[in-house]
């Protein structure tokens, strides 16, 4: 058993592959249109880490309460970490992309940490090991 996909709602499909794949570096994996009778421009969009794992299946909101939602998945809380094997060169390329750091990185027992904010406003740890 393993988990597979994990929904994140987004405010554009479009806005959102740009965000993951040229700022996270990302994988899109797959883009496939999925009309339906409500929404006939919907999409099933999944984008993942290159080196693999649980990818991210990026679902437009659509309706009051999940417009809503969007950006505040965690209620607030830091949702999503993002683990890296070099820290300071991927903080340096997502920095160069226009990530919004709602900190500076600081280091912890665990490792080197910072908040970022995502397109849609979600908040991500992004992780490095303790060196």
């Amino acid at each position: 058993m393993r988990l597979d996909l994990t929904t994140l709602l987004v405010r554009d499909y479009d806005e959102a592959i740009a965000f993951f794949t040229t700022a996270l570096g990302f994988e899109l994996t797959e883009d496939t249109p999925r009309p339906s009778d409500g929404a006939p421009d919907k999409r099933w969009v999944v984008v993942r880490p290159p080196a693999g794992g649980a990818g991210l299946l990026l679902a437009r909101a659509e309706g009051d309460e999940q417009v809503a939602a969007t950006g505040r998945q965690a209620g607030g809380r830091v949702g999503h970490f993002l683990q890296v094997d070099d820290f300071a060169t991927q903080h340096a390329r997502m920095v160069a992309a226009g990530v919004e750091f709602l900190e500076e990185p600081r280091h912890e027992v665990y490792g080197t940490v910072v908040v970022f904010r995502d397109v849609s406003g979600n908040t991500w740890d992004l992780l490095g090991p303790n060196r």
